[in-house]
């Protein structure tokens, strides 16, 4: 990647005004912090929520628990990050997401400060200009407003790498041996990066790393090959202590659904039942970095050219190896979820913030465009999230089913499933639901099923969702009384009574 020239320092024709600075800070700020009090969606939100819930109200900072049963599928940071702020916020939406939120913005001001680790002549303005691009891209918007692993898994892995890249630089610049202070915080986050996600938070970074050795034809100083003697102490000291502690408290049923189910199955199978085809990956990722992604293909492809020709910067290199990683390793994993491959959406950004730094560089005109393409993504994203996402998560959630409900006295009946699984009621009906003994969520498949949990309490009434294409299997079941509560035109709540 050519290095760019030194210009009018009065004046660069690149340079983000201070009003402008200012203007869109305040921005980022209500976009990101917008839309965090909707119902929770998807199958995972309210399911997460659910087990940072328990672990507060039991006072158990240490076993995650769904419906006071063991929950061993992810390790424990995004449930701390809930179960603070729910100390703090109370429980509520907003305190299940402002963890995630806040490991977005975490996101971005790493990669302002890879910015700022550039020795270029401008250095203020560049970091400026890759957390503006940051900021805007449409997957960290999206997964920062959502309380799951994936953002934090970003962060964690996306301030590791900002910490070693920032050593590294060091190390080629300085005539002093480099300082150890970044490798120190590099550690401190593959340790976090751990607890964020599991094992493949010690992977990526050292996986990165080699490859951007491999690809610089260079071993890694002799520094950061000594660190190694206590920086991976630190690292256990830091993710050891919970494992450990789960490995004593539950033994092999720990390490067999924790470790063999959630880590190697969900790699090599598709036991988790999420099969995407071997190039799904491929256009995720760019779809990701929108509205950027034709800067990002545009960038991908000169990289790989100056690839090619050997005539690569470090920072080039470096994030070309940080992409290369994550998109290659996921795209073998028998499960694929679109928020698996957004540990490689930063290193896409600063990729794609260079490519457009250097047109700025060239032309106002291009500064223009870069400031109007941030804007509008951000004023149509906060948009979005305080006019639409509201009423699309209403109809996604069953809160307002619940809620309906309760106000109709029915706040201490059952709640059952029939024909349908929906993952919100975890959190809107917690306490209220039928489950197996193993602690799994039952779903009902006839009208006589829902008769006999009625006997087995007593013949108190339950509450029951169901699409409503079924309902007839109750209003025509001559056994029991069925009075709508309230629907959304394809699931209704109702309560059922028996005869």
């Amino acid at each position: 990647m050519p290095e760019i020239t030194k210009t009018d320092a009065a004046s660069p024709p690149f340079a983000v005004p201070s009003w402008a600075c200012i203007t869109f800070g305040v921005l980022v700020l209500l976009v990101y912090f917008s839309g965090l009090n909707v119902p929770l969606m998807g199958p995972d939100e309210p399911r997460y929520a659910e087990v940072a819930r328990e672990m507060w109200q039991s006072g158990d900072w240490l076993t995650p628990t769904l419906g006071g049963h063991p929950w061993f599928e992810k390790p424990p940071l995004l449930y701390w990050f809930e179960i603070a702020a729910f100390s703090i916020f109370g429980v509520s939406e907003f305190a299940a997401r402002l963890g995630p939120v806040l490991c977005g913005l975490g996101t971005v001001a790493a990669i302002w400060l890879i910015g700022k680790t550039e020795e270029r002549s401008s250095r203020a303005d560049l970091a400026r200009h890759l957390a503006l691009i940051a900021a805007s891209t449409l997957g960290i918007i999206v997964f920062s407003h959502a309380a799951g692993f994936d953002i934090v898994l970003t962060f964690t892995l996306t301030a590791a790498l900002t910490a070693f890249y920032v050593f590294d630089r060091r190390g080629d610049t300085d005539s002093a041996k480099a300082g150890v202070r970044p490798l120190i915080f590099f550690y401190l986050f593959v340790g976090l990066a751990i607890l964020a996600k599991g094992l493949i938070g010690l992977i990526f970074p050292f996986a990165i790393i080699g490859l951007y050795c491999l690809l610089s034809r260079r071993w890694p100083v002799r520094t950061f090959l000594i660190s190694l003697i206590w920086g991976l102490p630190l690292v256990f000291l830091i993710a050891a202590p919970w494992h450990v502690a789960m490995y004593r408290r539950y033994g092999s049923e720990f390490i067999d659904v924790y470790f063999l189910q959630n880590h190697f199955q969900r790699f090599t199978t598709n036991k988790y039942l999420h099969p995407q085809p071997f190039y799904f990956f491929f256009w995720v990722l760019p779809m990701m970095t929108l509205p950027w992604m034709p800067f990002f293909l545009a960038a991908m492809w000169r990289a790989g050219r100056n690839v090619l020709d050997r005539v690569v910067s470090p920072i080039s290199l470096f994030a070309i190896s940080w992409l290369a990683v994550p998109l290659v390793f996921f795209t073998f994993s028998g499960s694929k979820l679109p928020g698996y491959v957004l540990p490689a959406v930063p290193a896409a950004i600063v990729v794609t913030g260079f490519l457009l730094f250097e047109l700025v560089h060239k032309s106002r005109k291009w500064r223009m465009i870069l400031l109007a393409i941030a804007a509008t993504t951000l004023v149509i994203s906060g948009v979005g999230l305080i006019f639409f996402l509201p009423g699309f998560a209403e109809h996604d959630s069953v809160k307002t089913f619940i809620q309906a409900a309760d106000e109709k006295g029915y706040a201490s009946s059952r709640v059952l499933t029939l024909h349908v699984n929906t993952q919100s009621v975890e959190y809107y009906a917690a306490g209220r639901l039928l489950r197996d003994d193993k602690g799994v969520q039952q779903t009902l498949d006839g009208a006589r099923l829902v008769l006999d949990e009625i006997n087995k309490d007593g013949g108190k009434p339950v509450l029951v969702l169901v699409p409503l294409k079924y309902m007839s299997q109750l209003t025509e079941y001559d056994k029991v009384k069925t009075e709508l509560i309230e629907d959304n035109g394809e699931i209704a709540i109702v309560v059922v009574n028996a005869k």
